[in-house]
């Protein structure tokens, strides 16, 4: 009899993260959620307040000082690094055979970047799409080069 592979498939973005394992019945089964708590915030929300203003000498007109960085893209990379805690976190309370990480671009940077030791040394790839709105049933055909045969349709 040929033992199942334990894996884990994280799927994130910016804002949500859906941790997935593989059951004894060959299905992935979501196993919890977690979002960021600026998710459903507007930009304007997540700053103290407005932009600074500066004079100009001899006049009495101001100019907004453009920020530099997007607070959503700031809460964006903030939230992807505290998945890769969660992902750390999750390889070392569990014995894991294989992890997949899928997840856009500017989330996958950081997520590559601050993922430990334990993790990488069981990640099997990484997919850069944005899949956390896709039905859990249909995240095999997805990723295919991962998830074992048995658990694809039609293979």
């Amino acid at each position: 009899m040929v033992k199942q592979q334990r894996l884990l498939v994280v799927i994130a973005d910016g804002e949500h993260a859906r941790f997935l394992r593989q059951t004894p019945h060959d299905t992935l089964k979501q196993d919890r959620v977690v979002e960021a708590n600026a998710a459903h915030q507007r930009p304007s929300g997540l700053r103290s307040d407005g932009p600074g203003a500066s004079f100009h000498t001899g006049s009495s007109a101001h100019h907004a000082i453009t920020p530099k960085h997007d607070p959503k893209e700031l809460e964006k990379e903030k939230f992807a690094a505290f998945v890769a805690g969660e992902i750390d976190g999750a390889v070392s309370a569990e014995t894991w055979d294989a992890l997949v990480v899928v997840a856009p671009a500017h989330s996958m940077a950081v997520l590559r970047e601050r993922l430990g030791p334990a993790a990488r040394a069981i990640l099997a790839g990484t997919v850069e799409k944005d899949l956390i709105k896709t039905p859990t049933d249909e995240l095999p055909s997805h990723l295919r080069q991962f998830i074992p045969a048995v658990l694809r349709p039609g293979a």
